[in-house]
Formats: structure tokens, C-alpha cells, sequence
């Protein structure tokens, strides 16, 4: 039991784990080409505290559909779907939401459709913008893992 408690201490004050979180989307599949996609996470217990940033690059293609990108460890079947933020920097900074399922191993960023209209929508290709070589994503959240 000590043993137990000691390690999960000491994992609060351990550096955060990289991982390359994968992109898909619901049509034609998007590559990264040579833009950047950089996952960092801590795991402390079944909470899991995660941070995806993806810069777009020249030779990057966007695919079709809603995106996706996977998380470091599959969601917990809590019955509840979790919120937290997003932000895409293209011509303009957009807020967004990260939702992340129950029992699942992808999140999707949600933004406002447009400038008037503020209901979300998820992420493509071109909402809320049209990507381009050097837009920034970013997603920040903390969920509970199943194991």
C-alpha cells in the first residue's frame, strides 16, 4: 500500500509524457505532411491531464469530414461527456471546445460556425476557417482514463 502511495506522489512532480497524437476525420483522411503534431500528458492515477498542439504546414492536407485525434489512454465509461478548451489561431483566434466520449480513445475540437453564428460545430477543413499553412491548433483538457 505505501508503495502505491508513494508512486502516485511522486508522479505529480515527474515531467509529462510525450506521445504523437493521430488525426483523423469522418471522410477523406488528412496528413500532417510537414506541419507538426505534438501530444504531451500526465497520467496521475485515472486522471489524465493532456495538451495537443498541431501547426499545419505547407505540404499538409486537410482531408474531408470532422476531425478526431487520439488521446494517450481510452476515456472512462463514466456516462458523461467532458468539455474543455480549444483555441485555433488562422487569420483570426477562435475559441473552442475539446469533447471527449465515454469509453473512447479521440477527442474532437469543436468552434462557432462563423463570426455571427456561435453554434459549434466541429472541426473540418474549413470551420470555423480555412486552415492554411501555419494555423495553430490547441487543446487542452483533463478526463478520467478506464484504467
Amino acid at each position: 500500500m505505501n508503495q502505491e502511495i508513494r508512486d502516485q506522489f511522486n508522479t505529480l512532480f515527474g515531467a509529462w509524457t510525450s506521445y504523437t497524437p493521430a488525426w483523423t476525420s469522418s471522410g477523406t483522411a488528412p496528413a500532417i505532411g510537414n506541419g507538426t503534431i505534438a501530444g504531451r500528458y500526465m497520467k496521475i492515477g485515472r486522471t489524465v491531464l493532456c495538451h495537443i498542439n498541431v501547426i499545419f504546414g505547407s505540404t499538409s492536407t486537410y482531408g474531408t469530414g470532422n476531425y478526431s485525434f487520439s488521446l494517450p489512454a481510452t476515456s472512462a465509461n463514466a456516462g458523461a461527456t467532458l468539455v474543455s478548451s480549444a483555441q485555433l489561431l488562422v487569420t483570426d483566434r477562435w475559441g473552442g471546445e475539446v469533447v471527449i466520449g465515454t469509453n473512447t480513445t479521440t477527442c474532437s475540437p469543436f468552434f462557432s460556425s462563423s463570426a455571427t453564428n456561435t453554434r459549434l460545430g466541429w472541426m473540418t477543413s474549413a470551420l470555423p476557417e480555412t486552415s492554411a499553412s501555419g494555423t495553430q491548433l490547441r487543446m487542452t483538457f483533463i478526463y478520467e482514463a478506464a484504467s
